[in-house]
């Protein structure tokens, strides 16, 4: 294909390069919330918003809003969009590709001088990863409705509390609440959809650019503490030891076998501390966390009670104690049925195979179905399916085809349980 013919792609890519120079520790790339390269880079992409037809600018939380208004009176809202900022050392399509994505749809219609029978909402949320407070998804928990206060009282690294960050940003900590868009000043919203990279090898492995996410993972995560009995490594013999870190080696494996035979589960240790952290002392206390993930919430509280259940068994065979203590619980967000079959509609329309399948990383959309429905569209992503590294890859190819399925999504949408009221609404005008 020449370059004409992936204009979308091609033009996509050229502005994540531009994106990727915004970074707080070149060369990686890092963009934390309320950043000054927060604020570069939401001024690039407000640019490209106002530059494809849109007016666009910041909320009071630094999200970035664009709008391209409908082509009918009382019409709904259609969301879409995704993060802009990163994790540190992060690659350059993560969130960035289901903004600019959207944008460059925006841009085609304005050139054809089509409107929609709704108003198209394209947002940068300013925070999904959650690097500088601790806390996921600030944007669209307030944007969704889910927004706790108390967080604005969380601290960074340099002792800057978030109200304190989105003040000097420019924005108003206190106005949280009117970001909701469930509050009938904002419209009607009708959908929330997201494009993004599929953040692992599924699709690449099949050989296919798209697919359609059934639903976005619920997550449970655990700390696990095992005591056992320090020792000397020469005189204490093998069939009396309480060795902690022999029984968590045992609990970790334990969590990877039930995931890997339980097909929707997928589990993790990702962090693991022993003490007193000698070579030849026996340890004693032993710290770990587990991180297990599934589209359907009662596998994934059915697999955590597995756990803990087994996590006592073999604490009481090996003579030591163990706390399984969850700390963090988040329920799956199944998409909505009727928008994944028009997703397959526009995928199937580009020539491809339709692909079902789930996500098991977090995304913004996932706190909009307390406001409508929602569905994900995923992109291939390059490299074994590598992300949230300076490795991750797209194609100009995969931009522009999973571009052209995303404007072929907007151009079929409608929103028919608004229609006939907009029509009475109008008659009564």
């Amino acid at each position: 294909m020449t370059n004409d013919e992936i204009r979308f792609g091609t033009d996509i890519l050229k502005q994540a390069d531009v994106l990727a120079t915004f970074t707080e520790d070149a060369p990686r790339v890092t963009r934390t919330y309320c950043s000054k390269e927060h604020k570069l880079a939401g001024d690039y992409l407000i640019g490209l918003m106002r530059d494809a037809g849109m007016s666009a600018g910041y909320d009071a939380f630094g999200n970035i809003v664009g709008r391209y208004e409908a082509g009918v009176p009382f019409a709904p809202v259609v969301m879409t969009g995704s993060h802009q900022d990163s994790v540190r050392n992060a690659g350059k399509y993560d969130g960035l590709f289901g903004i600019l994505s959207p944008i460059a749809c925006v841009k085609e219609l304005n050139r054809q001088g089509k409107r929609l029978p709704y108003t198209l909402e394209i947002v940068g949320f300013g925070d999904e990863e959650g690097v500088r407070f601790g806390v996921t998804l600030i944007g669209s928990k307030a944007m969704a409705g889910n927004f706790d206060p108390a967080w604005l009282e969380k601290k960074d690294a340099n002792g800057v509390r978030m109200r304190e960050a989105i003040a000097a940003f420019g924005g108003d900590p206190d106005a949280w609440q009117s970001l909701d868009r469930r509050n009938e000043g904002h419209g009607e919203v009708v959908a929330f959809v997201e494009s993004h990279i599929e953040q692992g090898p599924t699709l690449l492995n099949e050989n296919l650019a798209l697919g359609v996410v059934t639903a976005i993972a619920g997550a449970t995560r655990m700390t696990v503490r095992v005591t056992g009995l320090a020792g000397h490594a020469g005189t204490v013999p093998m069939n009396v030891r309480q060795d902690a870190l022999a029984a968590a080696s045992e609990m970790i494996l334990f969590v990877e076998r039930h995931c890997r035979e339980n097909g929707s589960l997928v589990g993790t240790v990702g962090r693991i501390a022993a003490l007193p952290g000698a070579i030849n002392v026996i340890p004693q206390d032993v710290e770990f966390s587990v991180d297990v993930r599934s589209g359907d919430d009662l596998m994934r509280r059915s697999a955590i009670e597995a756990i803990q259940a087994e996590f006592s068994e073999i604490a009481k065979r090996r003579g030591v104690r163990v706390e399984a203590n969850p700390y963090f619980e988040l329920n799956a967000a199944p998409c909505d049925p009727d928008l994944q079959q028009q997703f397959a509609d526009a995928i199937a329309a580009q020539g491809i195979p339709v692909r079902h399948l789930p996500s098991g990383a977090g995304h913004d959309a996932m706190e909009f179905p307390k406001v409508c429905p929602i569905a994900m569209l995923f992109v291939r992503c390059g490299n074994g399916g590598i992300s949230h590294h300076p490795s991750e890859t797209m194609t100009a190819e995969d931009a522009d085809i999973a571009t052209k399925a995303l404007l072929h999504f907007f151009e079929n949408y409608q929103p028919r349980a608004f229609v006939a009221s907009a029509a009475q609404r109008v008659d009564r005008s």
